[in-house]
């Protein structure tokens, strides 16, 4: 019996989060942040740059751990992060995020990442959902989402955490 691709997944013995986004999925992600021209723009895993290199201005950073630059060392504050973590690691991602104090968070994810506990977080940490769009990337597993969390708003989608019997 063939093993289910999920099952593939939780089973390997090292993490393989590199999955590069395409340059235009970067793109669209980017235009969907409402910007402001003095922003500090963070893509905090550059890997090729399908983020970094479309970011609307100058006054951006990267981190990228194949490059000796670690988010979970960078200490500036920033106005917008935008990129496509790794999801081994999200919860510590989030949490770096918003110890960074964006303005906006915005990271593709896949649709099983986005759950009520990591909105619940990222609530308690005042950030809302502000906009949601989900896309299939070819090749990669299961559908992913655009998710974009903006400081002091509200979430545009309810949930709870209560198991329902």
């Amino acid at each position: 019996m063939k093993s289910s691709i999920s099952t593939k997944i939780k089973k390997r013995e090292n993490a393989n989060d590199i999955f590069i986004t395409p340059v235009d999925l970067a793109k669209k992600q980017i235009d969907m942040i409402d910007y402001k021209q003095d922003d500090l723009w963070l893509d905090p895993f550059k890997n090729n740059g399908s983020f970094y290199n479309q970011f609307p201005t100058d006054k951006k950073d990267w981190c990228e751990i194949l490059e000796g630059k670690d988010f979970f060392e960078y200490n500036t504050d920033v106005d917008i992060i935008c990129s496509n973590p790794p999801y081994s690691c999200i919860d510590n991602i989030l949490k770096k995020s918003v110890e960074l104090k964006p303005r906006v968070i915005s990271y593709l994810i896949g649709m099983g990442n986005l759950t009520a506990k990591r909105i619940e977080f990222m609530e308690k940490n005042g950030y809302g959902i502000t906009k949601i769009h989900m896309c299939k990337v070819f090749k990669w597993y299961g559908m992913s989402f655009i998710i974009q969390f903006e400081k002091g708003e509200n979430n545009i989608i309810s949930y709870d955490r209560k198991v329902w019997r």
